[in-house]
């Protein structure tokens, strides 16, 4: 008994080790639409990667040269289409938007990989300073997934600002604790040291995070907070979850605020 017991638990380490990406990178293949989004004053955006893949991206300049870009990097599941209702307000403040598209989502093609979305990455900010956007007009914003992302991105090159929507100091961590009954610390191939590196990155920071996020729980954000360099700022939401950030209005009110307050132009 004891040995099939044994036996069970290690074709199950082995499965979920197998189809870990597939549980991170939940990526659906749905193609979305500038028109289906209401976003038709947006255009598509193509970037090709080093190993031949063509990346859809969404981008709307801002509304006068004075204004900033924002980079959006967004979280594991859905696609750009699905972020467009809750940054409504960023876009009605005038700052540019760029939705970067992953590769494997919203009709992406390849899978994705934590050293392939890094170095997809790389290219979005490429095409973007090749728009004349420059690094002082240039702002990082993460999204749960995505702020490993953004924290890579920001610890490597200057930019203007950076905000963090419920960060994760690391997968692997994050992995141990939804699958504690598993040795998931090892078993995690793309792990996403946000807090090995956030401590590099010197621009102004913003961590916005709900207290009741149970997805990411907020004493990750708040050891991201605390291992950063100044001038750094969280805004915790009480009654804040994981994906409601946005039905507050305190939250773009504070996002578009710091902007404002450390970009003289915004």
């Amino acid at each position: 008994m004891f040995g099939t017991a044994i036996g069970v638990y290690v074709v199950l380490v082995g499965a979920v080790f197998v189809m870990q990406r597939s549980l991170l990178y939940p990526a659906g293949r749905h193609q979305p639409s500038l028109t289906g989004a209401g976003v038709s004053d947006m255009v598509e955006v193509v970037t090709r990667t080093a190993d031949g893949l063509d990346l859809t991206h969404w981008y709307r300049p801002p509304s006068d040269p004075s204004q900033p870009v924002l980079v959006v990097f967004h979280g594991n599941a859905g696609h750009i289409g699905d972020r467009v209702p809750k940054l409504a307000a960023l876009f009605d403040a005038g700052f540019g938007i760029l939705l970067c598209g992953y590769r494997g989502y919203g009709g992406n093609p390849g899978s994705p990989t934590e050293d392939d979305l890094t170095a997809d990455a790389r290219l979005v900010l490429d095409w973007l300073a090749g728009q004349g956007i420059a690094a002082d007009r240039t702002v990082l914003y993460g999204e749960s997934l995505g702020t490993g992302i953004a924290v890579k991105m920001a610890a490597e090159r200057p930019v203007a600002a950076v905000v963090l929507e419920s960060p994760y100091t690391s997968i692997a961590e994050l992995a141990q604790v939804h699958y504690w009954y598993l040795p998931a610390w090892w078993l995690v191939l793309d792990k996403w040291r946000s807090i090995e590196t956030i401590d590099r990155v010197t621009a102004p920071l913003l961590i916005v995070h709900g207290a009741r996020d149970r997805t990411v729980p907020v004493r990750y954000g708040r050891r991201i907070f605390e291992s950063a360099a100044q001038p750094k700022e969280i805004l915790v939401v009480e009654d804040g979850a994981h994906n409601d950030l946005y039905d507050f209005p305190e939250v773009p009110g504070r996002v578009i605020e710091f902007l404002r307050r450390h970009l003289p132009g915004a």
